[in-house]
């Protein structure tokens, strides 16, 4: 994958092409760059209005901006019994925000599920036998009691049909 054109370099052809010194094309071919990239640098500057290039901010973009999330999490302060469908009509009546109730759950900072995941991976190992990876087995020797423990770790129980001699 090719590197950005640099800040320096997308000046000087700009400038290059405001003094009217060639076309887009003959200045790529002066800057030694390609043309459908000096167009692209050209289009960029019409659009936003500056010769820079645009930092590439990757991810889902926010539905809702500060301003909503401070007023939700007031909200919940004021209020802490609400729940997420009445602080979701309330968003979309005082700010005409509309979210889904995922979204709100997300913005009012209720955690990203992952410690939920965790703490269920936990239980499961913990009261539903080992894992059953060797691995995991050792990983998270710390969750059982040791008389729960296998006698060792690479032969893990097995169902009655895969026992041989049956």
């Amino acid at each position: 994958m090719g590197r950005a054109y640099g800040d320096d370099l997308r000046r000087k052809m700009l400038f290059a092409y405001d003094q009217g010194l060639g076309t887009l094309e003959q200045l790529a071919g002066r800057f030694l760059v390609r043309a459908g990239g000096a167009k692209k640098i050209s289009a960029q500057r019409k659009r936003t209005g500056q010769a820079e290039r645009i930092p590439y901010q990757p991810g889902r973009k926010p539905h809702a901006g500060a301003e909503a999330q401070q007023q939700v999490r007031a909200w919940f302060v004021a209020q802490p019994d609400l729940t997420l469908v009445e602080v979701q009509r309330k968003l979309f009546c005082e700010a005409g925000v509309r979210l889904s109730v995922a979204q709100v759950a997300a913005l009012a900072g209720a955690g990203s599920g992952r410690s939920c995941c965790a703490r269920q991976r936990r239980h499961r190992a913990a009261h539903h036998g080992w894992p059953r990876d060797p691995f995991a087995a050792r990983h998270h020797a710390h969750l059982r009691t040791p008389d729960s423990l296998p006698t060792t770790v690479h032969d893990p129980p097995q169902p009655a049909q895969f026992r041989s001699g049956i």
